[in-house]
């Protein structure tokens, strides 16, 4: 009987610990993007990276409608963390373009790499420049998108109206399969570059890419001063013989201010000491970079990333 007890009292103690252990577990999810942009199978290797080298960590990426949805979805504790565009959260935080209210209940975490504005047209068509975009039906991005946005930005600046253009309100790969069966005429992605989509498309249609002038440059820097010159080198995509020029923002990663600043720190060191596994996992992971970390970035940083930029650094 009394070893009957010792038994049961080791395997209640095992039973406990274990219990203990799963109740520490971290589980936190990951607002993406759309299956054929660069930020949901980013987020899968971001978030590989932390539940491999974070004990009790277990972060789950979230396909969703990107940067629009995700500052949303933060902010009302429906996840975590995300990754969204500069540009979308100097709008959320400042109650800017569509966003009616501020949205101040998130807090960066570090810039991931630029987000570069691309037009696809089809390279036998008559459009040479966005202006020759007008009565067109054009792919702009899922509503209140980061793309969204960024077509918009480009609408003004070219001195186009709202009703110039027939704005189709795709995700990447809804304006992709569009473009294919020539329901639209061109559309927008705002990314990582190679994009899925547009790689997917330039494999079995001829496509170009149109080119932003530099006057055009400025006056966009001028106006939206979290755009800056980007090129799309030649050959990106198939059929792309020359550098494109355009303009870019970046992808931030972005946390609910109300996780504790051990867990971001956790995060944002392990994001930086395995940037070279997470390079060989997503071609966009060799762009992170530690000194551009704290750069282009208009909201606070969480104290938890604030911690580990000074210990690094490249935060005083």
């Amino acid at each position: 009987m009394k070893k009957l007890r010792v038994v049961f009292a080791v395997m209640f103690a095992l039973v406990s610990a274990f219990g203990l252990a799963q109740a520490a577990e971290e589980q936190l999810i990951l607002a993406t993007g759309g299956t054929a942009g660069t930020y949901y199978p980013f987020g899968g290797s971001l978030a590989k990276i932390w539940n491999t080298k974070i004990p009790g960590m277990n972060v789950t990426a979230q396909s969703t409608g990107a940067s629009g949805e995700n500052v949303r979805l933060v902010n009302k504790k429906e996840a975590e963390l995300a990754l969204v565009q500069s540009d979308t959260l100097d709008f959320a935080f400042n109650a800017k373009e569509t966003f009616k209210e501020p949205l101040t209940a998130m807090k960066a975490i570090a810039v991931l790499y630029p987000e570069i504005i691309q037009v696809v047209v089809r390279a036998d068509g008559p459009a040479k420049t966005f202006a020759d975009l007008k009565g067109m039906k054009v792919g702009v991005g899922a509503p209140g998108s980061g793309t969204e946005a960024n077509f918009r930005q480009l609408m003004d600046v070219y001195g186009l109206p709202k009703d110039a253009v027939s704005a189709q309100y795709l995700s990447f790969s809804e304006s992709g399969e569009q473009f294919k069966d020539k329901h639209i005429d061109a559309f927008l992605v705002t990314a990582g570059i190679p994009n899925a989509a547009i790689m997917d498309i330039s494999s079995q249609h001829d496509i170009r890419i149109l080119n932003i002038s530099e006057d055009m440059i400025k006056k966009l820097m001028e106006k939206y001063p979290f755009l800056a010159p980007a090129k799309i080198p030649a050959n990106t995509y198939k059929g792309q013989s020359e550098d494109v020029s355009t303009v870019a923002v970046n992808a931030v990663l972005i946390v609910n201010a109300d996780i504790k600043d051990d867990v971001v720190y956790n995060l944002t060191k392990a994001l930086f000491e395995n940037q070279p596994e997470l390079a060989a996992a997503h071609a966009k992971g060799k762009e992170l970079n530690l000194a551009t970390a704290v750069k282009g970035v208009s909201i606070p940083f969480h104290p938890g990333a604030v911690k580990y930029y000074k210990e690094k650094g490249v935060m005083k």
